[in-house]
């Protein structure tokens, strides 16, 4: 096989963080599989992967990384993966996937590697220690290995276990809480429950691992926003992980929590109920020194990011600022934000041309369809992400 052809295997999802990490894939699909919220892996069987097979993959990024330094000596730039080497990767016919992902990766130098699928700390530990051994070994210049997993995985696993692991390499571990809320969690088979929650939080904090825990404003609907907001920051008060980031819900067809929707067992929230169901969740964190991110576009105020406890003011300022905004205005700024124009509230006043465009286009919609009509197409817009 030419070496340009070389592939391994890489799995479909990684955080919005990730996006610039080397990607591996340890696990297949996810083990749980349920979540009513969830669509990634709805229709797949979980697997594990051999140690040998994830070896012979991290030998073949190794070799892919190898071979992309030889072709930009062959152009002429001593192994640098500049514009120009990227460029000849991406547009010259032959080359797959993984080379421009390894590429790409090798260009923006985050030395960082993510490892797939949905819960890695379900392989065996002295499996899931050999393979991040040969890949500290391979791959000696990645400063950070971070991976998904459950917290029902993580109780299982004995806090020495969990030692062993951080010191064959891994950095972080990104889990999703989505609510503390034992009812909610139930509701939506998330499969644990909150006090589990809190006791897997506290054991990978103790092995020495980096904690991202994900939350998920908007899961409680209209029914139970206000005790999934309380409710999660009393775990988190619990945990204090050194990330929280929030991942609003959305529920397009194909995820199983539509059919609670149809049936009017489960009602969506507004954007300007989420706002305030977040303005909630960040007053009753207490005693934190979490980094709290909101680093997705499904998230409408993007800016609710900072460090607890001293931006915690600053974040809830965005929140008020845009509660504060005229109807016409918030609206506009919903269609700009889940079209990619905007950023922040303050885009609305710096950038008056895109302000007019939009605001014409709501008053077409709303002429023609209606104010469900506008709602719809705000919907459509965002759900495309998820």
């Amino acid at each position: 096989m030419e070496e340009k052809t070389l592939i391994f295997e890489q799995g479909p999802i990684r955080p919005p963080n990730e996006a610039r990490s080397l990607l591996l894939r340890l696990t297949r699909n996810c083990p749980w599989n349920q979540c009513l919220f969830c669509p990634v892996y709805k229709r797949s069987k979980f697997s594990l992967r051999s140690v040998d097979e994830i070896k012979k993959d991290i030998q073949t990024a190794k070799d892919i990384a190898g071979d992309i330094k030889k072709q930009s000596r062959k152009l002429g730039y001593g192994g640098e993966v500049n514009d120009s080497v990227v460029s000849h990767l991406f547009n010259q016919p032959g080359y797959s996937d993984n080379y421009r992902s390894i590429a790409a990766w090798l260009y923006y130098g985050t030395d960082a590697c993510f490892l797939q699928d949905a819960d890695n700390l379900i392989m065996k530990t002295k499996d899931l220690v050999e393979v991040l051994e040969f890949l500290r070994e391979k791959f000696p210049q990645v400063s950070r290995v971070t991976t998904y997993s459950r917290s029902r995985t993580v109780i299982r696993k004995s806090v020495e276990s969990l030692k062993l692991i951080r010191q064959a390499g891994l950095d972080r571990v990104h889990i999703g809480l989505e609510t503390g809320y034992d009812p909610l969690l139930k509701l939506m088979k998330k499969g644990v429950t909150g006090a589990q929650h809190i006791e897997a939080g506290r054991k990978l904090l103790q092995a020495g691992m980096e904690l991202s825990e994900y939350v998920m404003p908007g899961l409680g609907g209209q029914e139970m926003w206000r005790e999934h907001a309380k409710e999660t920051a009393n775990v988190l008060n619990q945990i204090n992980p050194h990330f929280i980031r929030l991942r609003s819900l959305r529920v397009p067809r194909r995820v199983p929590l539509h059919e609670k929707l149809e049936d009017g067992t489960f009602t969506m929230q507004t954007d300007d109920m989420v706002a305030e169901e977040i303005r909630l969740l960040i007053e009753s964190l207490e005693n934190l020194t979490s980094t709290i991110t909101s680093d997705h576009i499904m998230n409408l105020l993007e800016e609710v990011s900072g460090k607890l406890p001293e931006d915690k003011e600053k974040m809830l300022d965005v929140i008020r600022n845009y509660q504060g905004l005229p109807d016409t205005d918030r609206l506009i700024f919903r269609a700009g934000r889940r079209g990619g124009a905007y950023r922040s509230t303050d885009d609305l006043k710096n950038d008056p041309v895109t302000y007019r465009k939009i605001k014409n286009l709501i008053s077409q919609i709303q002429d023609n369809e209606g104010s469900d009509g506008v709602e719809k197409f705000l919907t459509d817009l965002v759900d495309r992400y998820v």
